[in-house]
C-alpha cells in the first residue's frame, strides 16, 4: 500500500499518477488537495507521512510545485526518508542506497510520462542493504538525537 498526496500546485500531476496506479492495480490512499484549491504543502506532507509512520502504507508519493518544499516538510517527520527525484536514476538509487520511503516530485517541473516512470522505478526497486544499511542507520541516529 502506498499513500499519494499533493498540494494545489501538484494536484494535476497527482491525478495523472493516480490513473497510472489504478491502471497497474497498485493500491493507494489519497491525501492532501482533493480539488485543486489552495492548500499548504507542509500540512499535506505531515498528513501523508502519518499514513506511513502509522503502518497504513509502506511508501509515499508527494507532489507540490517544485517538489522541494514538500520534501523538506516530509523529512521533518521522524521515520521518513523523502527524496526529490527528477529522473529514474535518482529514483532507483534513492531506493537502492538510501531506502527512501517517500518519492517527491514537482508538478510544475516534470511531465506525467516522466513522473509515472519515476513512480514505477521507485516502487519496483528494493533497498540493497549491506554497506548502505550502516548509513541509513546513521541517518536514523541523527534523527533520534534531535
Amino acid at each position: 500500500m502506498i499513500v499519494i498526496a499533493s498540494d494545489h500546485a501538484g494536484y494535476q500531476l497527482k491525478r495523472e499518477i493516480i490513473e497510472h496506479l489504478k491502471s497497474n492495480n497498485i493500491e493507494f490512499i489519497e491525501k492532501g488537495c482533493m480539488n485543486g484549491e489552495s492548500c499548504d504543502y507542509p500540512l499535506v506532507a505531515k498528513e501523508a507521512c502519518a499514513v506511513i509512520t502509522s503502518g497504513q502504507a509502506d511508501k509515499g508519493i508527494l507532489v507540490c510545485g517544485t517538489g522541494i518544499g514538500i520534501s523538506m516538510a516530509a523529512n521533518k517527520v521522524k521515520g521518513i526518508r523523502a527524496a526529490l527525484c527528477t529522473d529514474t536514476y535518482m529514483a532507483r538509487y534513492t531506493r537502492l542506497h538510501n531506502d527512501a520511503n517517500v518519492l517527491c516530485m514537482g508538478g510544475r517541473v516534470i511531465g506525467p510520462g516522466a513522473a509515472c516512470e519515476l513512480v514505477d522505478t521507485f516502487l519496483s526497486t528494493e533497498f540493497e542493504g549491506g554497506r548502505h544499511q550502516r548509513r541509513v542507520d546513521e541517518i536514523t541516529q541523527i534523527e533520534n538525537e534531535q
